[in-house]
């Protein structure tokens, strides 16, 4: 609660939606950081988020018009998934779930994160600093040969030069791929920068689906981002069925400043997630593409 009195809380919409949402739509990204007395941080995390809750999530929610929900693991958590399974069973059958687990998990373990909702595992490529693509190729590997036979998919948090170094790879996974975060290309350089060719070519050929979310990660243009809509309007126009939408909610600043530990509490962003919402209907104006994006694609990828 000290916490709370500094800094400030997790963000809610400050715009109202001004279109209509179709029944059943998901958000595909968000996170939910405990209690840390109940759910303790990875002593190997790289910054310390304040907290941001379930029922927060909910208000948020409500706000969007949206129905169903992905709680991803966030990678403060490190392999420890408590705190997303509780959100879950806390949320109901109108949440899922993205594990992230050890390399060595037995399979006891996945069935049971399975009973908990979860449908993928997240590799944080990005945020544990993987720039190697022969590094890279061996962890996704390693998950796709974990995860072969099961009805999940693998999540992948990472840039574009990764995604261009594994192009092979993901195309042949023999379960679905998703990209998170416009594949972490950078708005400024449009979609001519390099990398992004391969992106869209897995979308296209159907071997992935890429997240549009968190368009504050890839675009500085705050409040609308709106030179992000280049990018998302490749992924549309080149297969809408592989294309999911999420918020990034509470969005986590995951960049302290430099020379301050990560043991130190880092404020969450204040996006307004309402006026990104907004942006939708600009990159697909066909109300049958925008309920592919928001209730067809994730239900396929999350078993709703």
């Amino acid at each position: 609660m000290r916490v709370r009195e500094c800094l400030a809380a997790a963000a809610q919409p400050a715009t109202r939606i001004d279109f209509d949402v179709p029944a059943g739509a998901c958000d595909t990204h968000t996170h939910v950081f405990g209690d840390p007395r109940r759910f303790p941080l990875s002593q190997t995390r790289t910054y310390t988020p304040e907290p941001a809750s379930v029922e927060e999530m909910r208000r948020l929610h409500r706000a969007l018009h949206i129905d169903r929900v992905v709680v991803v693991q966030p990678s403060v958590y490190g392999t420890d998934n408590s705190c997303t399974l509780d959100a879950i069973k806390q949320l109901g059958s109108r949440a899922r779930g993205v594990a992230v687990i050890r390399e060595d998990a037995p399979a006891s373990a996945l069935d049971e994160l399975h009973r908990g909702g979860i449908r993928g595992v997240r590799l944080n490529l990005e945020t544990a600093g993987v720039v190697d693509p022969v590094e890279a190729r061996r962890r996704v590997r390693a998950a796709l040969e974990r995860l072969h036979g099961r009805p999940w998919h693998l999540q992948l948090n990472t840039r574009l030069s990764i995604v261009d170094a594994l192009h092979g790879d993901l195309a042949a996974a023999s379960i679905p791929i998703v990209i998170d975060h416009f594949g972490g290309a950078r708005a400024s350089l449009g979609a001519a920068q390099p990398g992004f060719g391969a992106l869209v070519d897995l979308v296209r050929s159907g071997r992935a689906y890429v997240k549009i979310s968190g368009a504050y990660r890839a675009s500085t243009l705050a409040p609308d981002y709106m030179d992000a809509a280049p990018l998302a309007n490749a992924f549309i126009a080149a297969n809408p069925r592989r294309v999911v939408w999420g918020t990034d909610w509470p969005h986590p600043d995951s960049t302290p400043p430099p020379g301050r530990p990560a043991t130190e509490v880092t404020p969450l962003l204040q996006i307004d997630d309402g006026r990104l919402l907004n942006q939708l209907p600009s990159w697909a104006p066909d109300r049958v593409v925008r309920r592919l994006i928001l209730v067809e694609n994730p239900a396929r990828v999350y078993g709703f």
